[in-house]
C-alpha cells in the first residue's frame, strides 16, 4: 500500500491505561484490536506491583506489545495502590493534549470518576472490562466492551506426521510467517457496519498490529495484490465508491 495512502486515513491517538491487577494478559491482542477500531494507541502503559508473582502473566506479552510497565508499590496490604498511579497518568495525559481518546481496562468502579472526567473535557473514552464490572464504571464510557466477548476459542491443532530423525521446525516456520491470523485482526479493526473494510484502513490496522509489516515479506509488492492471493479467506471487491474493499468468507 501506498505510504501516502496511509498518511491520508484520519488516526486518531489513543491512550491504553492497563489495571494489570484487574486485567488479563491472555487477552491483550484482542483488547488491542478493539482500541484500534477507534484510533492509533499511541500510548500504551500496564500499572501493577512487579515484585509480585501476579504480574508474572504480563511480561512476555507487554513486551511483545511494546507496553510501558508502571510500578507501583503496594504500600498497605490488602489496598489497591494501582487505581491512584493510573489515575494520575491519565490526568497527565488529557492536560497534555497528546492524545484524542482513552481506553481503561479494568472491571474496578474506582475509575468510574475518571472515565467521567475525561467524558466531561469532550475526549472520547472507552473502557475494556468483565461484565461483573459496576453499571456506573460501564454507563461513564462512550463505549465498553466485555471481555467475555473477546475470548476465541481455540481451533484444535492438527498433528503432523514428521519423517523418522526429521524436525517439525519447517512447519513451525510456516506457521509463525502465515500472515491470516494478522489480516484477521486487522480486518476486525476496520470493518464497518456493512460487513466491509477499506483496504486502505485495513493497511492502517495492520502497521498499528505489525510496524515491521511489508507485503514483499510475503512475496507481493502491493497489499492489494498480497490480497488477491487469500481469495479462499477473504473477498474482495472494487467498488465504485473508490478503492479495494475486503469482507471476510463465512
Amino acid at each position: 500500500m501506498a505510504d501516502e495512502q496511509i498518511q491520508s486515513l484520519a488516526r486518531n491517538k489513543i491512550a491504553m491505561l492497563i489495571d494489570g491487577d484487574n486485567a488479563q494478559a491472555n487477552l491483550l491482542s484482542q483488547m488491542l484490536v478493539e482500541a484500534g477500531r477507534y484510533g492509533q494507541v499511541t500510548v500504551r502503559r500496564i500499572y501493577g506491583d512487579w515484585t509480585t508473582t501476579s504480574m508474572n502473566s504480563w511480561k512476555d506479552t507487554l513486551n511483545f506489545h511494546a507496553f510501558q510497565p508502571i510500578q507501583q508499590f503496594r504500600y498497605t496490604i490488602g489496598k489497591n495502590a494501582t487505581d491512584s498511579a493510573m489515575i494520575i497518568d491519565a490526568m497527565d495525559i488529557l492536560h497534555s493534549g497528546v492524545v484524542d481518546g482513552f481506553c481503561l481496562i479494568s472491571s474496578d468502579s474506582d475509575y468510574t470518576r475518571l472515565a467521567t472526567r475525561i467524558r466531561e473535557t469532550g475526549i472520547f473514552v472507552m473502557g475494556i472490562g468483565e461484565k461483573k464490572t459496576p453499571k456506573p464504571f460501564v454507563n461513564a464510557c462512550d463505549v465498553f466492551v466485555y471481555t467475555e466477548n473477546l475470548v476465541v476459542a481455540k481451533k484444535p491443532i492438527t498433528q503432523m506426521r514428521v519423517p523418522k530423525g526429521g524436525t517439525k521446525k519447517a512447519n513451525d516456520d510456516k506457521e509463525e510467517t502465515d500472515p491470516i491470523p494478522l489480516l484477521t485482526q486487522a480486518f476486525e479493526m476496520a470493518v464497518q457496519q456493512d460487513g466491509w473494510a477499506s483496504l486502505a484502513s485495513m493497511g492502517n490496522a495492520l502497521y498499528q498490529l505489525d510496524p515491521g509489516f511489508d507485503p514483499r515479506t510475503y512475496g507481493h509488492k502491493q497489499l492489494s495484490k498480497m490480497m488477491m492471493n487469500f481469495k479462499h479467506r477473504f473477498e474482495i471487491q472494487d467498488k465504485d465508491t473508490g478503492g479495494f474493499f475486503v469482507k471476510i468468507k463465512e
